[in-house]
């Protein structure tokens, strides 16, 4: 996977691009955009060094579950990311 994200998140914090919403239901129905859900799975950019003592056990590339509420969404370089602490991820997928 190729990566060209400058930035570098601080600690144990990660970087992830969450995955696309689902645009139909498996029945073909067409899900609005107010009915969607955030998805609770992204791939890994970037991860920082990790605490003193606790390195972060995710590397770029990995694909993730995390929780419904974890993380902060931020924009760069025109993408929708989540910047959220190592200790927010539920599983490595």
């Amino acid at each position: 996977m190729a990566n060209n994200l400058k930035a570098v998140p601080l600690h144990d914090r990660v970087i992830i691009k969450p995955a696309k919403a689902a645009e139909k239901t498996t029945g073909g129905i067409i899900i609005p955009d107010t009915a969607k859900e955030k998805p609770l799975t992204g791939v890994v950019l970037a991860a920082g060094p990790g605490k003193k003592d606790e390195p972060v056990t995710v590397k770029a590339g990995d694909l993730v579950l995390f929780g419904k509420y974890a993380g902060t969404e931020f924009r760069y370089e025109n993408e929708e990311l989540l910047i959220m602490r190592e200790s927010d991820i539920l599983a490595i997928v």
